[in-house]
């Protein structure tokens, strides 16, 4: 590693879709506080989401050892599978920070890193306080049956969530916050009986029959896994039955309140592994983002302490 790199930031702007006319505003904001807390830096910017995994791992190879990731949940996951990538000595060596500045900032907002407060953020990174986290891992085949694996900080959703949160990035223009979205998906369930044919093995209970939605967290999972903490080194799963109306509408204030585990429709379970052996045309979000659904059955399991996290001080 070049000397002159030893304590600079590698800086990744990704900005926010469908915002190209605030978005130099927001970098300007940005740059202004990196420069007034001091700090050294060189920053890339991301023109899709794409081209998040190509330049974190440029930034990698290039020897830089603190990444800071200018985005959302999406732009983090990219960032820690890179990482998850190479070699576990380099990696024990490279830390990883985020301003917030996605649609979904949910895994800073657990950290209580907010969008407006940039200052803030960047005094908190400044200081260096580092924290191992654990992530989520999705092993599974593809269409071609080659074996695959994604990691996640926050949560997978297999079913309607994960519907309902593509939906959502696909109309962003329309639904703004998480509140709304999920509203939008009680909602739904009053009008379409969206249901899906699972078979889940969790600790020693084996389910088999009509699930509505599956959320397992390494964190609070966009407020389905509210207790999930990623460091502790089990995942926390939520498994959703089709409710009646009266605990529809009683699941509709619970969410609201933070007390969706209350809601009697809610199954939750504390694991190391979830064995997905059927989830009949159920789609899979990870961190946010729709993924290609697996082909056959899924295993999802807790890696413990494999990322250097900046966390507030």
């Amino acid at each position: 590693m070049d000397e002159k790199l030893d304590g600079r930031w590698g800086v990744l702007y990704c900005p926010k879709s469908g915002f190209l006319s605030s978005s130099s505003k927001r970098w300007e904001r940005i740059e202004k506080c990196l420069k007034e807390n001091q700090i050294d830096y060189d920053f890339v910017h991301s023109e899709s989401s794409g081209s998040v995994d190509r330049l974190v791992k440029m930034l990698i190879n290039n020897g830089y050892k603190t990444l800071v990731i200018v985005g959302g949940d999406s732009a983090l996951n990219d960032a820690v599978n890179c990482l998850m990538q190479i070699d576990q000595t380099k990696r024990n060596e490279i830390v990883l920070g985020v301003i917030p500045n996605g649609m979904m900032n949910d895994f800073a907002h657990f950290w209580d890193f907010r969008e407006n407060e940039i200052d803030e953020t960047i005094k908190w990174l400044k200081a260096r306080r580092i924290r191992k986290i654990d992530l989520g891992c999705i092993r599974y085949s593809n269409k071609d049956g080659e074996a695959c694996r994604r990691y996640f900080l926050n949560c997978i959703n297999i079913g309607l969530v994960a519907t309902i949160m593509n939906l959502r990035r696909q109309t962003r223009h329309i639904f703004g916050s998480r509140t709304v979205s999920f509203l939008i998906s009680f909602i739904l369930m009053i009008f379409q009986r969206l249901e899906y044919n699972m078979h889940l093995k969790i600790n020693t209970d084996t389910i088999k029959r009509k699930v509505m939605t599956v959320c397992i967290g390494n964190a609070p999972g966009y407020g389905q896994t509210p207790n999930a903490v990623p460091y502790n080194g089990l995942l926390d799963v939520s498994v959703v039955y089709h409710p009646e109306m009266t605990q529809l509408f009683e699941g509709i204030y619970l969410f609201i309140k933070g007390k969706f585990l209350n809601s009697r429709s809610v199954h939750p379970y504390r694991t190391r592994k979830v064995e997905v052996l059927e989830a009949e045309r159920a789609l899979v979000g990870i961190d946010g983002r729709l993924m290609n659904t697996p082909v056959g059955p899924f295993t999802i399991t807790v890696e413990q302490e494999v990322i250097n996290f900046l966390i507030p001080a």
